[in-house]
């Protein structure tokens, strides 16, 4: 554990002082990370934000979820549009299969990505990474078969690999004083990405049936799916070229400029010392707290991703198989609405959270709320039964429409306030870190725990509900629900692993630094 050297350096207390107020430090549990403690930070004085540079990265994070959540409300009628399949109930399978896909290639490059950033700088491979988002966004729209599909989904996962690298920069130019302002700002980008995404791809897919006034095309007739994509794709170039000439660089042994871009290093009796060396995967593994958020990140990412597929394909859903019958625009619509309801928390109710709550139970909270999500959903489409004037083709009387749409506004609260967790979960990553050397590394290993459940939970939920809805036996109808709330339960006992993890990180951190202070 690194000591305060700037404190040490501005008084000089007694041995047994200093030992009772390090104790002291650790046991409240407070923000301070080892990250945070090599940085001479007043309590008193809170940093100011880097307005700049955090609107340039929130503009660059922006393109990944809008490229992400666009194809979500055509995906199942793309498959049908393809000719996968003539069997309408295994489409979920199909589109499961699609929307893994980019989860999978993104678990295999996202390490990569983290651990080329800490030698090479965060600025290229964040360029980069956009880039290559845009072009494999473009190739995903004039695909026509499963495999182009699959092919272009993996290239646009392997480029988002550098979300790690993003969150390590966002790490770097705030502090424990800055980031319950700083953090949920950036939150922002995800909620708002998920409203432009749905909207796009609903709105803008099938263009030349929609808009025959001005689409009307033989090129937008043989690529209906192509506008959406290619609209998505010209959002990642504007932000790559927003990002070249206003995002610098924020690696601190690889800025070139100025006295604080020097390599960070460490000041003792007057000498300085080289920064640290990234710490190696085993040693990190080996703290229990950065365990712990592994593997509880692996639940929340798998629970989060299956809810969003379970609840798009349930929409799909013709209303006697157990869903709802929307098209491609109100799927579209619903989507947006949760992403509203995100910016909404994000902006009113995050900051307090982080200021007033310990970071640990707030995670908790969230994560106890998935299972409400999944056992709500079936009730949406017993009131579509209730009020359909035609159950076939899904057409509603208003009283049974306007009573769906607010029960979808109620479940995506929940599912929103669930889905707070990854950003308290970026907070509690950044603290773990043992120093800033290791920052990167750090983010990359908690992403690839993320990415790593993500590249097989769509194909998991998605198989699950399509192969539920195929009976009428009341419990294997709704089996999809029983095994998606059980899973739930076992990520809030994930969850509380972090607390714990915490605790023991602390005593042998201060238990090091107390024998480091009496040699």
């Amino acid at each position: 554990m690194v000591v305060d050297c700037h404190a040490s350096s501005s008084s000089s207390p007694s041995d047994s002082e200093e030992h009772i107020r390090l104790f002291d430090d650790y046991d409240s549990l407070a923000d301070d990370s080892a990250l945070e403690n090599q940085k001479s930070a007043r309590p008193d004085k809170p940093t100011p934000i880097p307005k700049a540079k955090l609107a340039t990265l929130c503009a660059v994070r922006l393109v990944d979820p809008i490229a992400f959540t666009q194809i979500f409300p055509y995906v199942n009628e793309m498959m049908e549009h393809i000719h996968v399949t003539s069997d309408h109930s295994k489409i979920g399978f199909y589109s499961g299969i699609v929307e893994s896909s980019f989860a999978v290639a993104q678990v295999i490059s996202i390490y990569q990505w983290a651990r080329l950033s800490d030698v090479i700088g965060r600025r290229p491979i964040v360029l980069l990474g956009i880039l290559g988002i845009g072009l494999s966004t473009m190739l995903f729209g004039i695909s026509t078969t499963l495999t182009g599909l699959i092919m272009a989904r993996c290239l646009s996962g392997l480029f988002s690999g550098n979300v790690a690298v993003i969150h390590s920069v966002l790490g770097e130019i705030t502090d424990s004083s800055n980031q319950a302002i700083a953090f949920p700002l950036y939150g922002l980008c995800w909620p708002l990405g998920s409203i432009i995404g749905p909207l796009m791809g609903g709105l803008l897919s099938n263009p030349a049936t929609k808009f025959p006034q001005w689409f009307d095309t033989p090129f937008l007739h043989k690529y209906p799916y192509f506008l959406p994509c290619f609209a998505a794709a010209m959002i990642a170039f504007a932000g790559c070229t927003y990002g070249y000439f206003y995002l610098g660089e924020t690696h601190p042994g690889l800025q070139r400029k100025g006295k604080e871009n020097i390599q960070m290093s460490e000041r003792h009796e007057g000498t300085f010392e080289k920064q640290p060396e990234p710490a190696s995967v085993s040693q990190l593994l080996s703290i229990p707290v950065i365990r712990a958020l592994c593997l509880s990140g692996a639940g929340l990412s798998f629970i989060a991703t299956g809810f969003d597929v379970t609840f798009v394909l349930f929409c799909y859903t013709s209303i006697p198989q157990g869903g709802l019958a929307f098209t491609a625009t109100q799927i579209g619509y619903a989507l947006s609405i949760s992403g509203c309801i995100s910016i909404a928390l994000q902006m009113c109710c995050m900051p307090l959270i982080l200021r007033r709550f310990d970071h640990a139970r707030s995670y908790n909270f969230c994560m106890g709320l998935w299972p409400f999500c999944f056992v709500l959903l079936p009730g949406l489409n017993l009131i579509a039964r209730w009020g359909a004037v035609d159950v076939t083709t899904g057409v509603l009387t208003p009283a049974a429409r306007a009573a769906v749409w607010v029960g979808i506004g109620g479940i995506m609260c929940i599912s929103r306030c669930a889905a707070l967790a990854f950003s308290v979960s970026m907070i509690l990553v950044k603290d773990a870190a043992p120093n800033s050397a290791s920052l990167g590394v750090t983010n990359g290993i908690a992403q690839f725990a993320m990415c790593f459940s993500r590249s097989f939970s769509p194909a998991f939920a998605s198989s699950l509900l399509a192969f539920s809805i195929g009976y009428e036996f009341v419990l294997l109808r709704y089996l999809w629900v029983l095994v998606m709330t059980l899973i739930c339960f076992l990520g809030t006992t994930l969850s509380r692993r972090i607390a714990e993890g915490r605790r023991r990180s602390v005593r042998v951190g201060a238990v090091d630094s107390a024998l480091a202070m009496g040699h």
